[in-house]
């Protein structure tokens, strides 16, 4: 079996790397597709598809591999994986960076930061590009400089047809209108074109703890702050167990010089009665791979995530709730996330006030139905004061979940977008039209 023009590495069950392969970052997605294609560039994506769509597979395309439902792997279909396609080339002098469909945010904070500059990713540096941007893309500098889809200039995609276009503003215009957090299924990204800032490399994080006691009055201060605070800091809000106690912490996260982050100190340390205080100076690449043990791979995860357009005090308590609680953060939107209006981009929930999240991760299959439970009734609490959810954050293969990352008419221009570049359905493993 082999695939005409193909000259990426074909990979099949007992082959070496085929269960490296098939792995994604949930332990709980375990499938085995029928063929892995290791793409190693854009007319090796073709050919990739074209075979697919001639042996009648579904398909599946990987960058980082980072989707809580584990789209991109197939139960005997084809897995395009596209991490050979990595390389990123940073232009300086135009702050420009171009950035291949499988590369992994850390390559491109990396690449980025010889020249102290950086654009918008997550918080995790094994995520992948695509993912991530695909779906909006949150991170610690979409305050300062919007979300990640934001700062795409153009992507090169293969449509379900075959054919390589590039998409802008001003090329294909509805497509560009439907990547910029649409979540998939327009296309294979082989890569993207984004823009970059002079950020430095610098950063500081302050976190202050809380006894639960005095958790409701820390984080009611914290709410009260954010008309003032500056869109360098990302204010941050945690639940969860601190050296084995249920404690709650209010903080920010700032990017730039940490003498300037620091003067938001004394206003945090004002409120409440906090009964230990961590303030760290770091890299910013120290601060975008502070949580890559802790998300690693091979665990099983379970996430659910809130969008709340106000804070109301019966929220705080709800976030605050312990029963069973699996720990939970809030962060501050707004800023420049809101400079974007709302009709220019597929990605809704602009006027988000806060985003939650809470998550838990196990290793024992048999703890799978009650930890994913717990996360789910404490989500539920939250639930009267949300205004919508991430798409990037869809955990449930839950034909409704769509609905909630997307306004009424996003979702019916998105998937009539995808009716016209994708009339059979090719790339239907994704957060718009997951396989049921």
């Amino acid at each position: 079996m082999t695939i005409s023009a193909f000259e990426g590495l074909l990979i099949r069950p007992g082959d070496p790397g085929y269960d490296a392969g098939r792995t994604v970052w949930n332990a709980m997605v375990d499938r085995r597709p029928a063929m892995i294609a290791r793409c190693a560039s854009t007319a090796d994506v073709v050919a990739a598809l074209r075979y697919g769509r001639e042996a009648g597979l579904e398909i599946g395309v990987r960058c980082g591999g980072h989707s809580f439902l584990g789209l991109p792997v197939v139960e005997d279909g084809l897995l395009i994986d596209l991490s050979p396609m990595s390389s990123v080339h940073v232009d300086p002098a135009s702050r420009r960076a171009r950035v291949g469909g499988g590369a992994l945010l850390g390559a491109l904070d990396v690449g980025a930061q010889r020249y102290g500059l950086a654009t918008t990713a997550g918080n995790v540096s094994h995520t992948g590009v695509g993912g991530l941007t695909l779906g909006g893309g949150i991170g610690w500098l979409a305050r300062a400089h919007g979300l990640t889809c934001d700062n795409v200039a153009s992507y090169e995609l293969v449509t379900a047809d075959g054919a390589v276009l590039r998409v802008s503003d001003t090329e294909h215009p509805e497509l560009f209108w439907a990547l910029r957090g649409g979540g998939g299924g327009f296309g294979v990204v082989t890569s993207f074109e984004f823009r970059l800032h002079p950020v430095g490399t610098q950063a500081l994080t302050a976190d202050l703890f809380y006894d639960l006691d005095d958790a409701g009055t820390a984080l009611r201060g914290w709410r009260d702050l954010f008309p003032g605070t500056p869109r360098q800091a990302t204010p941050v809000a945690r639940v969860g167990r601190w050296d084995g106690r249920p404690m709650a912490s209010i903080g920010y996260v700032w990017v730039g010089d940490p003498d300037e982050g620091r003067q938001l100190l004394t206003q945090y340390q004002s409120i409440g009665k906090p009964v230990q205080q961590r303030v760290r100076e770091l890299t910013y690449l120290d601060l975008q791979t502070q949580s890559d043990d802790d998300e690693r791979h091979a665990l099983r995860r379970y996430c659910k995530g809130h969008y709340l357009r106000t804070l109301p005090d019966a929220a705080i308590d709800a976030f605050l709730a312990q029963d069973n609680n699996p720990g939970a953060r809030m962060t501050l939107n707004g800023g420049a996330i809101l400079d974007v209006p709302d009709a220019d981009t597929a990605y809704s929930h602009r006027d988000a006030l806060v985003e939650f999240t809470t998550g838990d991760d196990w290793t024992d299959p048999a703890e799978d139905v009650a930890r994913i439970a717990a996360a789910r009734a404490y989500a539920a609490g939250l639930e009267p004061y949300t205004s919508g959810s991430y798409v990037n954050t869809i955990a449930d293969e839950d034909a409704t979940a769509v609905h909630r990352a997307y306004s009424p008419a996003k979702l019916t221009r998105l998937q009539q977008l995808k009716r016209s570049y994708d009339p059979d359905n090719v790339f239907n493993r994704t957060p718009l039209t997951p396989s049921q």
